[in-house]
This record gives C-alpha cells, structure tokens and sequence, in this order.
C-alpha cells in the first residue's frame, strides 16, 4: 500500500534538512555555472527552470561512459539504453518519456547536440568525449525547444574551439572485460580570425557475457565515433561555426537474458544473467552522421541575430531474438533508416530590463523501416515496413522583464504546426522469413496483405505558454515559481494490423499534452559553502501515447482456435495522468578540498483516467513506466595537495533506485498453475530496487597536463533488470514465449590516463 503523499513529502524535507548536497559539478572550485537552458547564457542560480549541468571534468571525476550516465545524478529521470539495443536512448523525465523506438514514434524527451535536435532514439546514446557539459532541463520544455520536448529536454554541450592557442588533449582507458578506449582531441588556430578542431574516439570491450549458441560476445562494445569543427570570427561581431561528426557502432546484437526455460522444457535458462542462446543472429550495424553551421551576429550591444543549419542521417540494421532461443521462431531481422533537415533563426534581446530570444524553427524529416516477424514454429512470417514523413513549422518568443532589481517576470509561447504523412504495410507469408523482407528466401509463400495504408496523413498544431516569476530574496537565494505546457504531436503505428482493428489504425494517434506547475528555490548559504536547488512540481499528462500490444488469434489466418497466430498493436490516447513530485540537488564544502554530495527526487506517479467504449474508466489496469518513486545519489570528492607532485582527487557515490514498472503494465511474475503454456510459473519482469557504489581516484600532475585515475562501478555487482521483453502472460506469440530481460553493467573497473597540452 502506498504511502501518502503528504507523509512522504515530510520525511523527505527532513532528509534534505539533514543531508544539503548535491553532485560535483555543483562544487566546482566556487566557479559561476553558467547554462544556456533558456537558449542564452546565464547564471545556473538564475535560471527558473530545474535544470541539472554537469561538467566534462565532472562526468570525468565520476568515470562516466556515456549520456546514460546523466541519469546517476538527475532526479527524477530515467535514461537507459532502449532493449535490444546498444545505442539507442530512452529517456523519461518525470514520468514522461518514450520507450518504443519503431520509426514513427517520436521521443518524449528532446536531445540535443549544441543548438541541434536529434529527432531519433538511434544512435542516439553518446559518449563521453568533447564535451563541454551535459545539461539535463526537466519538465515540458515546449516553449524554447519545441517539439517533443513534453518531459524536458538533454543537451550535449560540446567544447568550443581555443582561438589563440593550440591544444592537444589524449586519453586511454583500460580496463576489466578486456576494455581498450583510445580519445583524442584537440584545435589549431590558423591565424587571428580562424580555427580547426576534430576529435577521435575508439572504444573497445568485450561481452560481459556470450551468446551461448553462436559463440560471439555479449554486452560487447565495438564504437568509433569522430567530429571536426571549424570557426571563423571575421570581426569582434561576427562568429561562424561548421561542424560534422560521424558514429559506427558494430556492437555485437543484444538478445537478452531469458527467465524462463524453453516451452518443451528441453532449453534451461542461462545460468548468467549476461548469456543468451539467440540464433537471429550477432551482426549489428549502426551509423549516424549529421553537420551543421551555427552563425551569430551581435548587430548591436543589445541585438544579436543567429542561424542554425543542421543536417543528419542514421542507419541500423539490427536483428532482434525476441525469445532468446536459438530457433527462428519470434526472430525479428530489421532496419531502421532517417535523415533530418533543420533550419533555426533566432533574434536575441538584452537591454538594461528587457532580455529574451524570439525564432522559427523549421524541421522536415523522414524515417522509415522494414522487419520480419519470424513465426518458425508456426510456419508463418509476418513481414512490416513503412514510412513516415515529418514536417514542423513553429514560431517562438520567450522574454524576461526585470521589474525591479530582484524581481523578474518571463513570458514565453510557441505555436507548432506539425505534420505527419505515412505508409504502412503488412503481410502474411508462409515459410520462414518473407520475400519482401530477403528476396532470397524463395521457400516462402505469399503475400497476403494484412495493412496497406498508403499516404495516409494528420496534422496537429498546438499553442504552449510559459509564464515564470523569479525574486531574488537575498543576493544568495532566489525563488521561483512558474507554469509551462508541453506537447507531443500524433502520429501513426507502423505495425497497425488492419484486418484485427477494423480500419482504427488508418487514423493514428493524437497528440498528448503536458501541463506542469512548479515552484522551487535556488542558492547558496555559508559563504557559498552550502549550494543547493529545491523543486516541487505538479504536473497534469493528457491523452499520454500508449502502446498495447497483444498476442491474438486472428481467425482469418491458419492456427488452432484460441493459440495466438498473430498480434496487434494499437497506440492508444490514455485520458488523463497525474504527476507531483519534489528534487532537490545541493553540496556541502566541508573544507577546501572536501565536498559532500546528494540528488533526491522523488515523484508519485499515477494514470488516473483510461476510457474504454464498453467498459468506461480501466485506469486500474495501466500504470506509469519507467518511473521509479524515489531515486537518490549521495556522494563525495576530497582533493588531497601532494605539494610539487601534483594533486590526488578522491571520489564516490551511492546511488538508489526504486522498484518502477517496464511497460504500462504490471509484470509481478506469474504464479505457478497460472499460465498454461508455462504451469511452473515465471519470474518478475519489472525491476526491483537496487544500489550501485562507484569509487575513482585520480591523481593530476602539478603542471595539469598529465592525469591518472582508476574508477570501480558498481562494486557490488548489483544485477539490475532495467528493460525487457514480455510475450509470456497469459500466452506467448508463436510456439515459445518471449519473457526476456535486459541488465545494468556489472562491476568494472577502469585505469585511466590523460595528456594535454
């Protein structure tokens, strides 16, 4: 039985009375953190917005990997790698979020690479390198970012060019699993006015475990990834940046970790959660690439004008073993293609009490795709592809008068007209594997055609507000309050199945809203020894995009009355849920050299309205996913002066999360006698609450130019589910089930060293 919200709320400030830290980027050496959330830069304590920003240092001091990381010291968020995947981001930020990846289904958490939007989940899990900072802006975002922007929004923060002088940064890493990282970076000045930069990086590791059929490596890593950059600054006004980068991940396949043994009985499962037995095979390829010219003019002391043009493409080819067993039965080969055009202009306003950013944003982009459903067990192949096709025009404006030197209103609004045109299709074939699909499976039979929506289209506009009040009530400490809406446009399913739906799929789903209320303080107390950010929210999520899938007879197809031969997928408009929730970030500096640290956030989460034609409000069946009630992050970082031989740098956290739910559906498990198809019963799908402790040293030369640090991740080894697949309960899709889990990294440990001059 759930706690009340009210007594939670209490127990919760009295941990923050006692425990007033935060993460390490909070505590840099006392420097201003300054952020550009409000496309400008200001003042972290400034902003009111909650907003977490964490340094490159900093993600460095912790021994970050890669963006999932953020989620360590962001409350209230969960940023994985999508199942299946090694590279493909889902994130959820106070409940809001997207977990299915299927071109088609746009992400409800923006990312950004600087001032550019990457429309996909693929490719979309960066690594750490280059960077400048991360910062991660939570709650609807919709005025100053714009689409799909409903739960906040990431952005990567890459490191400018030096214009004076050259620098060369290297690093290596190496480490347990055979681990083998290689970085470089650096940028050459090429006279007063113009620069060059790039950056390199190669990461290898082996599988934390093995694919127990074919042999290859599991939970490997295999990714390079490149960008060069270049600058040019004619006049004290004029600032002209082109950049492109580039990103192949040949990661083996991820067919994840079985709970339950074969139907017949004759397949156990693994004895280690890293271990598969997939026979869809272990090639997985995946490119990204994009470039983009930023432009900026300060016409005058007050006025700048900006443009940022940005192009990007992705490609994934990927096959997916839903059932983790080594026959063709639930195998699903797929490819995933997009590109992207963007194009942003913005006016930029400071004056002596009026300051804000006004544009239009344009963004036209397609993403498209193909997948077999292999059925071997059935002799069936289902075979899916589409297309759709996005265009969105929006104009935005958002200002901040200051009407006294401590008090400061913002206004802001966007209008967005979105549009989406699609084609679906679907069909049936006999035989293991389709011809649509591989023309060389010449063995199978068909097609019968199932779906075939061609150029169908909606379009959705919306009108999203901001208004935010901040007052200064001391120099130290400001507080806010503010109300923003959020909103994600509609779209269509590309597994629509139109001989099970009637024709429901050919109109697509709506869009959904947010509407999020917010009051929070920001500061520093002790002669900046304390620094902290306090938020509490209230949020209002309407028609929220759910995706149901369900294994299904379908009479019109060969199969035994009541054995599923087919599925459905529907996205429906689920009517109302509620979000509130409070996060709190702060630091305590000890002394010079130690620093404690802590990120709580805590959220109750629930849908409460789900109208169903027959059975009227079924909210009780669905709940919120991937949002776990509380999550928190304690820390610390004590610097140790070895005088002329340098400086050693001690760090570590603890960081907890919650019990949360996978999909809009409980997975408790199944009880014994329950289940036909498996009358032993089944494990829990969703994940349980878990701990994971990270220590780093690192030792930094007196001049700086030389590092060393080893860094352990979860040291004890916690196993924790984080995604899955679950076709199990009450009966699988073809012959086996597909009850599937994917894991946290294991314990590893990392030595690294770094150069730079």
């Amino acid at each position: 039985m759930k706690t009340s919200l009210a007594l939670k709320l209490s127990s919760s400030i009295l941990v923050l009375s006692a425990m007033a830290f935060t993460d390490p980027a909070f505590a840099q050496n006392n420097d201003e953190i300054v952020v550009t959330a409000q496309r400008r830069e200001q003042s972290l304590k400034d902003v009111p917005v909650s907003v977490t920003a964490i340094s490159g240092e900093a993600l460095q001091d912790i021994g970050a990997i890669d963006i999932t990381d953020v989620q360590k010291v962001t409350p209230n968020a969960t940023i994985e790698v999508a199942r299946g995947s090694n590279s493909t981001l889902i994130a959820f930020i106070r409940g809001v979020g997207q977990q299915d990846p299927v071109w088609g289904f746009e992400p409800g958490v923006g990312i950004y690479v600087d001032d550019v939007y990457i429309a996909r989940p693929q490719g979309a899990v960066l690594d750490i390198f280059d960077v400048e900072r991360v910062e991660v802006l939570r709650g609807p975002q919709g005025t100053l970012y714009g689409r799909n922007t409903i739960g906040g929004a990431i952005k990567y923060v890459t490191k400018g060019l030096n214009m004076e002088e050259p620098e060369l940064k290297a690093r290596i890493n190496v480490g347990t699993y055979n681990q083998f990282d290689q970085i470089a970076s650096g940028s050459i000045p090429v006279g007063d006015t113009f620069a060059v930069g790039g950056a390199i990086a190669h990461y290898r590791r082996d599988g934390f475990g093995q694919n127990l059929f074919t042999g290859a490596d599991h939970y490997n890593k295999d990714v390079l990834a490149g960008r060069l950059s270049a600058e040019w600054q004619p006049t004290d006004t004029i600032n002209i940046r082109a950049a492109a980068d580039i990103t192949q991940d040949d990661s083996n396949a991820k067919h994840g970790h079985r709970l339950l043994p074969s139907f017949d009985g004759t397949i156990a499962v693994t004895e280690d959660e890293y271990d598969t037995r997939g026979g869809a095979g272990d090639r997985n390829e995946v490119k990204t690439k994009g470039a983009s010219l930023t432009a900026s003019w300060e016409a005058t002391d007050s006025l700048t004008f900006k443009s940022v043009t940005a192009y990007r493409e992705g490609e994934t080819v990927t096959p997916i073993d839903f059932d983790a067993l080594p026959q063709p039965d639930f195998d699903v080969p797929a490819f995933y293609n997009d590109d992207q055009f963007s194009q942003e202009f913005q006016v930029l306003y400071s004056g002596d009490r009026l300051s804000g950013v006004a544009g239009v944003y344009y963004l036209e982009g397609t993403a498209d795709g193909a997948f077999d459903t292999i059925l071997g067990g059935l002799g069936l192949t289902v075979y899916v592809a589409g297309e759709q096709q996005k265009k969105n025009l929006s104009f935005y404006g958002d200002f901040t008068y200051a009407f006294t030197d401590r008090l400061n209103v913002s206004l802001g609004a966007r209008y967005t007209e979105d549009k989406s045109i699609a084609d679906v299709t679907r069909e049936l074939w006999f035989g293991v594997g389709s011809g649509s699909f591989d023309d060389s499976n010449t063995g199978s039979i068909g097609p019968t055609l199932l779906t075939g929506y061609s150029d169908i289209e909606r379009k959705d506009d919306e009108f999203t507000p901001r208004i935010a009040v901040d007052y200064a009530l001391t120099p130290e400490m400001n507080v806010y309050a503010s109300y923003s809406r959020g909103f994600k446009a509609g779209g269509f399913d590309p597994r629509s199945n139109a001989s099970a739906d009637q024709g429901i799929s050919r109109a697509g789903f709506g869009p959904e809203t947010v509407d999020s209320y917010e009051i929070g303080a920001k500061g520093s107390l002790f002669d900046n020894r304390l620094t902290y950010a306090l938020a509490g929210f209230m949020s209002d999520y309407k028609d929220q995009q759910i995706t149901v899938q369900t294994a299904i007879y379908n009479p019109a197809l060969p199969g035994s009355v009541g054995t599923p031969n087919d599925f459905a997928s529907t996205v429906l408009n689920a009517g109302k849920s509620e979000y509130k929730g409070i996060e709190f970030e702060g630091a305590l500096r000890l002394s010079d050299n130690f620093t404690l640290n802590s990120v709580i956030g805590y959220i109750d989460a629930e849908i409460t309205e789900v109208i169903d034609a027959a059975l009227g409000n079924i909210a009780e069946q669905y709940v919120p996913q991937n949002t776990p009630e509380f999550t928190t992050r304690f820390g610390f970082a004590y610097e140790y002066d070895l005088d002329n031989k340098g400086s050693l740098k001690f760090t570590g956290s603890a960081s907890y999360r919650d019990e949360y739910f996978l999909f809009n559906a409980a997975n408790p498990g199944f009880a014994s006698g329950t289940n036909p198809s498996f009358p032993q019963g089944g494990p829990a799908l969703d994940p349980e609450k878990y701990t994971v402790f990270d220590l780093g040293v690192k030792w930094t030369s007196e001049s700086e130019r030389w590092d060393f640090g080893i860094y352990g991740r979860n040291l004890t080894d916690e196993r924790a589910r984080v995604a899955g697949y679950n076709f199990a309960n009450p009966a699988p899709l073809g012959i086996d089930s597909a009850y599937s889990t994917f894991y946290t990294s294991p314990t590893t440990v990392t030595a690294s060293i770094g150069f730079k001059y």
